[in-house]
């Protein structure tokens, strides 16, 4: 094919640029040889023409791939096997606060904290065997101090003849991994926890639940529950902060007060009470207005009932509630069984202790708990 030599440029004096006839530009470098006779006359010469388009193309492949190592978000950095850094990305500097120029020259040990230190000695004699290190998840110090958890992979750098002569390292930073990973593990002990607390409260309610028919313990047993569900529905909300015991209150005469305003007064300033303590003074609420709606104040439509309660200064919360407007009250001989139920739950989870006062014009009792 025959090529013309269209234009030319020097490139260090040297490269220069061919077109063919079909508009194709070829850099080229040309490497003149002189031919000689038998005496060393020169008689003439042999021009050679270089493609220059591969080692170009070469060129301007490790141009990009150097841009990609400036700008990644990961820290890459290289070292020799006498631990010293020999190469720092912008990501390096954004990990770790040490520019380029302040860090270049020095040992790489500047950023593993003392306690750590082995583990470079390992990574080194892997390199030196020409073994590959793959999201190796430790501890690095930064210039500031701070330690930061990063996942490393350490490759080896090798020369023209194939000999290990250092390591290239990149650090990835997951700090945030590694908090959401404890969050999850945290999350998991609280629920577990929790689940095991549910378990064993509602254990105790079905033991603690006695009945004359099945249907009357089936109608005991799932007020009790369904009062420690209310309870975990203001767990819920408060994202298992407590309970509002102003709520908690309302939830539990709701249903027996029917909406009718005024059969039930609640006094007392807003309080939250912690898992255990909201579940059993939810279900000692429930117990009450159960009772007062079967034989109590709620039982007549001209009863009410009030619940009020206040912090003493030693901590304590004591609880109130007093009926009035219901049938005439009789002491018991003995021991409800609601009566005992609540006196077992307040004294064995609350270490509290529950009076009841069997007043003529309705129950009075009053519960106090340290907070």
């Amino acid at each position: 094919m025959a090529v013309t030599l269209k234009e030319a440029r020097s490139v260090r004096g040297v490269e220069a640029i061919l077109e063919r006839p079909d508009g194709v530009r070829i850099p080229f470098l040309p490497l003149p040889t002189p031919l000689r006779d038998a005496s060393g006359r020169l008689v003439g010469a042999i021009n050679l023409l270089v493609d220059l388009r591969e080692r170009n193309a070469s060129e301007e492949i490790a141009q990009r791939f150097a841009a990609i190592v400036q700008s990644t978000d990961d820290a890459i950095l290289s070292i020799d096997l006498d631990r010293i850094i020999a190469g720092w990305n912008s990501g390096a500097e954004r990990l770790y606060g040490y520019l380029a120029e302040e860090i270049v020259g020095r040992s790489i040990t500047i950023l593993i904290p003392a306690d750590r230190l082995h583990e470079e000695n390992t990574i080194i004699d892997r390199i030196r065997r020409g073994e590959r290190v793959d999201h190796y998840e430790t501890v690095r110090r930064r210039k500031d101090g701070s330690l930061v958890d990063v996942s490393l992979t350490v490759s080896p750098i090798k020369n023209a003849a194939g000999r290990t002569i250092g390591a290239s390292k990149i650090a990835r930073d997951i700090t945030e991994r590694k908090r959401s990973e404890a969050q999850i593990a945290t999350l998991a002990r609280e629920a577990e926890h929790r689940s095991k607390n549910i378990l064993a409260t509602v254990q105790a309610t079905v033991h603690l639940t006695q009945a004359d028919t099945v249907e009357d313990f089936k109608q005991a047993l799932n007020g009790r529950i369904q009062a420690l569900a209310n309870a975990h529905v203001l767990f819920a909300k408060s994202r298992w902060t407590g309970a509002d015991l102003r709520t908690l209150v309302a939830q539990e005469l709701s249903p027996n007060c029917q909406g009718e305003h005024g059969r039930a007064l609640i006094e007392g300033s807003a309080i939250l009470l912690e898992p255990s303590t909201a579940q059993t003074v939810g279900v000692c609420l429930h117990e009450l207005a159960t009772n007062a709606a079967k034989y109590g104040a709620l039982s007549r439509q001209q009863g009410r009932v009030r619940i009020a309660w206040s912090q003493t200064s030693d901590g304590r919360l004591v609880r109130s509630c007093a009926e009035t407007g219901g049938p005439p009250v009789v002491p018991p001989m003995r021991q409800g069984f609601s009566t005992r139920v609540m006196k077992k739950m307040v004294e064995g989870q609350l270490k509290g202790e529950m009076r009841f006062d069997w007043r003529p014009e309705g129950l009075a009792c009053e519960l106090p708990v340290a907070l």
